[in-house]
């Protein structure tokens, strides 16, 4: 690998990533793209020197300077990154450019072509009317390549646009017929004379020359020992055909090997099909339509019990059991039984949703498996609790939720006690889901404030993970009161899959880490935060961090307090009323906590923390012109609240020796409130947020308090692992209780709270005292216009 060509006649040499790499406190995914100059590259392998192993490149995601071994870096012609740097997943990246097919039939592809595309999980055909980028012009090195779709036939209406994006018309078509998709969601159709049709295995070739297509059983030889595998793309490389083959190497598919076609033989398609546990079957399924059927929906005829969405346990030929979700029902080519398309819960299938090269379904690559319908049984783990009369079917609801944009408002008052509190309540836990388990039902079950996430169309927004988000998780929720684990084990799949991290799926994580990637990175929402420190520029975020030094002062601080010193510490002004403010308390790690009790402050009064907002005069009431960073630290005021002061009061308060070095800062007061007078009947206007969530966490689990009502005790406790049943290959039962006693603590006298002791608190409050990590406020005002 160290005598990597250049790319002839291009400005720039670009390269794929094809390992993981980390240089210094970077780490870079495999797939990732880079670039260094057609002259760089020739200097570094200047004939003078040694060979060289390293190669300096620029990232073309950040920009960053990385050198890099040569040994995992793939040259790439510019036309071909162009179209890699539209898919957004470095893994799905990765994936395209070693399949080969796909992309050259991009590199092919012609304005006019017909071709079949895949939107929000659904295939329909189309015709290409635009290939090219989509962003307006730029000094970046290269700009992704995207096409731009019409919709036809069952695709109408089913699309985004009607050839415009962002204002500017790339192709015309119907309103809601225009998609701009990467050539990951596109299958192309050959054109007559394509260069591209010709690579493929077609009719046109006979069965000596290509006996072998993507999808087929083989089998071949490892060290004279005969091994079985599926064939997952077949591809040829000058005058020779290859097989990448996936073995059956006891169960498992994380190994590809790359074979000669003359090496390897075909089975019959019978034999691709493990063999199944007799006594685990349906038996042989009622006689059936037999036509091929493409939909995914629930398959028409049959006694089996068993629809799309239904988890399912399927047991493998040798013993192995592996555990699913049915993602598609129907008939396959060539296959007269009905077949599942199930997508696993671990990396032991074979494709990705495809079969002989068509998508039936999606999901990550080796999570899908093509089964007969009748080797599928439900899956034991969500049938019933023995001795119970608690049943799969009580905790899912009545039935499935109906197809369709229906949705459901938040849950409030005695609707919220109805449908959300008791056992198999709220989101079941799996395999440590805690961190977005509790965000996702404080955030979502009883308020609408951030409702905007799940329909809005903003312009980075994945529809396929704002669509698990609203009807797999948050609509279940708030119609019967409980969504199951492998729902948000779909949403997980989709950020491993959309993220740069890799772990979304199995890892602990923390619930600002959840909240930035989808927020930020997915759906691309307005930041929640608009800040500025200092009259420096603006600063936009998400989460809200409390930064401070530890006080003496402060013993048993409540949320205003602690609000009000890290802004003033960090010279901080909110640049507009927020609609959701999220706040994460001054602990660090899992051990670390600054205050041993933090006491919740129901309502927040941001009117000191507004840029250029009128302000009160602390003293007198009268608008305030000047405000005194070293008064806010003298115990001769009160313990809360920024201090400022109209004229005449400032100039008496530092008229005391002690103070008379102070530096009060003016402050800008709006037009409207200049002639104001407190003296009068008016008062300034005060901001207040209302505290509606709080997550907490004492060693390494998250759990919630979520406020459904108006009055103090109108708290409920979530926990999406509360009990277990089973062990092993059980499940976890998520718990929603009510907590009226926090209203007891919330009206007792601060110097009674603080000699409280924690164990001895009823119920489940000490949780919210001492382990509170984020607070969740809103406005409701705001909200009506975010």
């Amino acid at each position: 690998m160290s005598n990597l060509p250049p790319l002839a006649a291009d400005e720039n040499c670009f390269y794929i990533l094809t390992e993981d790499c980390a240089y210094g406190s970077k780490y870079f995914q495999a797939g990732n793209l880079c670039f260094c100059s057609e002259r760089s590259y020739l200097r570094n392998f200047s004939e003078d020197g040694p060979p060289a192993c390293f190669l300096k490149v620029i990232m073309l995601d950040n920009s960053s300077t990385v050198t890099i071994n040569l040994e995992i870096l793939q040259p790439v012609r510019q036309e071909a990154a162009g179209f890699l740097l539209a898919i957004g997943s470095h893994s799905e990246r990765l994936d395209f450019f070693l399949e080969r097919l796909s992309l050259e039939g991009a590199l092919q592809a012609v304005p006019g072509q017909n071709v079949v595309v895949e939107v929000e999980r659904e295939f329909f055909p189309g015709v290409v009317r635009y290939i090219g980028s989509i962003y307006k012009p730029s000094l970046a090195v290269l700009s992704p390549v995207f096409f731009g779709v019409e919709l036809q036939g069952e695709g109408e209406n089913r699309g985004r646009s009607d050839g415009s994006y962002h204002g500017t018309e790339y192709f015309k078509c119907k309103r809601n017929c225009g998609v701009f998709l990467p050539f990951s969601k596109i299958q192309f159709i050959p054109t007559s004379g394509n260069d591209y049709g010709k690579q493929k295995p077609g009719k046109q070739d006979t069965e000596e020359v290509v006996p072998v297509k993507v999808g087929d059983a083989v089998s071949f030889y490892v060290d004279e020992t005969p091994t079985k595998g599926i064939a997952m793309a077949v591809y040829r490389e000058g005058s020779q055909w290859f097989v990448k083959v996936c073995p059956e190497e006891e169960g498992t598919t994380d190994i590809f090997r790359e074979i000669p076609m003359d090496s390897v033989v075909k089975e019959s398609l019978q034999s691709f099909f493990p063999t199944f546990d007799s006594n685990v079957g349906f038996g042989k399924p009622n006689q059936m339509k037999q036509e091929i059927s493409e939909s995914s929906k629930e398959g028409e005829g049959g006694n089996s019990p068993l629809e799309v969405n239904s988890m399912v346990q399927i047991t493998l030929d040798k013993g192995n059991q592996v555990s699913g979700i049915i993602r598609w029902l129907g008939y396959l080519p060539q296959i007269k039984d009905k077949m599942a398309g199930v997508e696993l819960d671990e990396d032991k299938g074979v494709t990705a949703g495809e079969w002989l090269g068509k998508s039936y379904f999606h999901c990550a690559p080796k999570r899908g498996l093509f089964v007969r319908l009748n080797s599928c049984q439900p899956d034991v783990r969500f049938q019933s609790f023995p001795n119970s009369d608690l049943s799969l079917r009580d905790y899912r609801g009545q039935e499935a939720l109906p197809e369709g944009p229906e949705s459901f408002p938040p849950l409030r008052n005695e609707a919220a006690v109805r449908v959300l509190q008791g056992r198999m309540k709220g989101i079941q836990g799996h395999c440590n889901s805690c961190y977005m388990d509790a965000a996702l039902f404080s955030l979502f079950s009883c308020t609408s404030v951030l409702d905007s996430m799940l329909f809005m169309p903003f312009p980075l927004c994945d529809r396929n993970v704002q669509g698990i988000l609203r009807d797999e998780i948050v609509n279940p929720l708030r119609r019967t009161g409980f969504v199951r684990a492998s729902s948000v084990m779909h949403l997980r799949e989709q950020l491993t899959d959309k993220g740069q991290c890799s772990s979304f799926t199995n890892a602990e994580k923390d619930p600002e880490e959840f909240l930035n990637l989808i927020m930020q990175q997915i759906l691309g929402i307005e930041p929640l935060l608009k800040l500025q420190s200092g009259g420096q520029k603006e600063q936009e975020c998400y989460c809200y961090q409390i930064f401070m030094d530890k006080q003496e002062d402060l013993v048993v601080p409540d949320v205003q307090q602690l609000v009000e010193r890290s802004f003033l510490s960090s010279d901080l002004k909110l640049v507009e009323i927020p609609s959701c403010f999220i706040i994460q308390m001054p602990r660090f790690g899992k051990e670390y906590k600054m205050f041993s009790k933090i006491i919740p402050s129901l309502e927040l009064d941001i009117t000191d923390l507004l840029l250029d907002s009128p302000r009160e005069c602390c003293l007198c009431g009268d608008v305030a012109t000047l405000e005194c960073s070293e008064c806010f630290k003298d115990k001769v005021f009160a313990a809360r609240g920024l201090k400022q002061f109209c004229s005449s009061c400032s100039r008496q308060v530092h008229s005391h020796r002690c103070r008379k070095a102070h530096k009060p800062r003016r402050l800008h007061i709006p037009e409207e409130f200049q002639s104001w007078s407190a003296r009068g009947c008016q008062q300034v206007p005060r901001e207040k947020l209302e505290l509606f969530a709080v997550l907490c966490i004492e060693t390494s689990h998250y759990v919630s308090f979520v406020k459904y009502g108006p009055g103090n005790q109108h708290w409920m406790f979530f926990d999406s692992m509360a009990d277990r049943h089973g062990s092993e290959n059980g499940f976890n039962i998520p718990t929603v209780t009510l907590c009226p006693e926090v209203a007891k603590y919330l009206d007792l006298p601060l110097a009674v709270l603080a000699l409280e002791q924690p164990r001895d608190m009823d119920g489940v409050v000490k949780r919210l005292f001492c382990d509170a990590y984020m607070y969740l406020y809103q406005s409701r005002k705001m909200a009506l216009y975010k």
